[in-house]
């Protein structure tokens, strides 16, 4: 009996506003967040909303913390686009706040997805584990795109310790209402404020093992003289 021919496969519908497959997985992974939280979105859920398959969302993104990273870089680009060159000339920490509000700006259209997770994050170490090794990447991006250094150790904890301040502006911003962002704008400055002051304390620590190792020396012609005197 002859085989009938196969059928084509059905070409994919393509997106009334242009985005892509993992564009869209994006955008419907956060509006759900907006609406439920983290533990209650499914993959099969955010597949239907997203018009695909879940082999196809499992080709895009392996986990929905996967999708969370991508949304967070997705972030980070629009920020380092968006980047003021007449800002270059300002001081460090000027230059700081007006990256930071920029990329307040680039969160506002997701602000009940972000109250959602730092919700679901209060009680769930492992998600808030995760999204503080997150914001540090992010971190060290706008730290960059300040013109301020991000790399080696000092960097990590700068970025770590900007992440930390940055999340404390967040909840300001979650409850401010004003078109303006009045209350967030003091809130950040505020929290620089304290970020100068740590930062200059962490650099008389880091001067600490230097002064330790000039000690050292003496310390151990103390005890060489005491072993002297004893034999004696």
């Amino acid at each position: 009996m002859a085989r009938s021919p196969r059928r084509p496969a059905a070409a994919r519908p393509s997106s009334p506003d242009g985005k892509s497959e993992r564009e869209r997985i994006i955008d419907v992974f956060m509006a759900l967040l907006g609406e439920h939280a983290f533990e209650e979105v499914g993959l099969a859920q955010i597949a239907a909303g997203a018009g695909v398959s879940l082999a196809d969302l499992r080709n895009a993104f392996g986990s929905k913390l996967a999708i969370l990273a991508a949304f967070l870089k997705e972030i980070d680009r629009h920020v380092l686009a968006g980047i003021d060159a007449d800002m270059a000339e300002e001081p460090p920490r000027e230059r700081l706040f007006d990256v930071l509000m920029r990329r307040i700006d680039a969160l506002a259209p997701h602000k009940a997805a972000v109250r959602s997770l730092i919700r679901s994050a209060r009680r769930n170490p492992g998600l808030a584990f995760a999204l503080n090794g997150f914001a540090v990447r992010s971190q060290q991006w706008m730290l960059t795109a300040a013109d301020i250094s991000a790399s080696g150790p000092r960097g990590m904890v700068r970025a770590q310790g900007l992440a930390l301040l940055f999340a404390s502006v967040l909840r300001t911003w979650l409850h401010d209402e004003d078109p303006g962002l009045a209350r967030t704008m003091s809130a950040l400055d505020k929290a620089l404020s304290r970020g100068q002051r740590y930062v200059g304390f962490l650099d008389d620590l880091c001067r600490i093992p230097a002064r330790i190792c000039r000690l050292r020396p003496r310390r151990r012609r103390r005890r060489d003289s005491d072993e002297d005197t004893i034999a004696a």
